[in-house]
């Protein structure tokens, strides 16, 4: 329950541009490009890239979005809540992305950074291939 409102509060605290950004990511089916978000907002009125960029990098800073590295795109959140890793699978035939946690990825990793002295920051896990339909 406590997630819950995490993610309500953070949503709470966004300014209009902002939600507006989360609502269009909630909405689409697929990642979409900063362009492609900027499109949608543009029917509604001016704005400008860098306002776009902005309301992306807030969205992720409150775990409200992800940025997908490997097909530089952004996703709402799927799971409500602050995870130390988010991992996707990504269909390289419709774009159909599938947010979720694995303890055991999670663990791993983090026993390989201990264990090197690395201290990450931010862990993000992306398996390209091709989703249940598309494989049949």
């Amino acid at each position: 329950m406590a997630e819950h409102h995490h993610h309500h509060q953070a949503l709470e605290e966004l300014n209009d541009t902002q939600k507006r950004v989360h609502r269009i990511l909630t909405a689409a089916q697929n990642p979409l490009s900063a362009y492609e978000v900027l499109d949608k907002m543009r029917a509604k009125g001016a704005v400008t890239p860098p306002t776009v960029y902005r309301s992306l990098d807030k969205l992720i800073e409150k775990g409200l979005a992800h940025r997908l590295e490997s097909v530089n795109a952004y996703v709402a959140c799927k799971h409500p809540h602050h995870h130390e890793m988010a991992a996707f699978a990504i269909c390289e035939s419709c774009g159909l992305v599938t947010e979720f946690s694995d303890q055991s990825i999670n663990d791993r990793l983090t026993q390989w950074s201990d264990d090197n002295s690395f201290c990450s920051k931010k862990v993000t896990v992306e398996i390209r291939g091709l989703c249940e339909s598309c494989s049949k």
